[in-house]
């Protein structure tokens, strides 16, 4: 069942927060920046995580240095679901923040 538009935005707002929640707790020197629907976070190394919400498509996307990362919301298993791997977003965050910002942080929302 296709997501409609109302719920594709509060999934993603509510994992948008969330994300900026984990980094807010964290220790890690980041900049956080949520514009128009998307959640950019630059580490004190110049890399950056892009969230980015695909609307037609219901879709949430991650750009990060290891690549560019396709999300479908899946209600079966409460989560974000990359479309390549079948990872859910909070782990492909905990390893991605590992790569690129030495962080070991824990992302429970999935």
């Amino acid at each position: 069942m296709s997501l409609s538009e109302a719920r594709f935005h509060d999934l993603v707002d509510a994992v948008q927060q969330a994300i900026e929640d984990v980094f807010d707790d964290s220790d890690l020197d980041v900049d956080l920046e949520n514009s128009a629907g998307v959640l950019t976070v630059r580490f004190e190394n110049g890399s950056q995580l892009i969230f980015s919400r695909q609307e037609p498509l219901r879709q949430l996307w991650l750009a990060a240095r290891s690549g560019g990362f396709h999300f479908d919301y899946d209600d079966e298993q409460g989560g974000w679901i990359c479309d390549s791997s079948g990872e859910l977003l909070g782990e492909m965050l905990e390893r991605i923040c590992r790569e690129q910002g030495g962080a070991e942080l824990e992302f429970e929302f999935d």
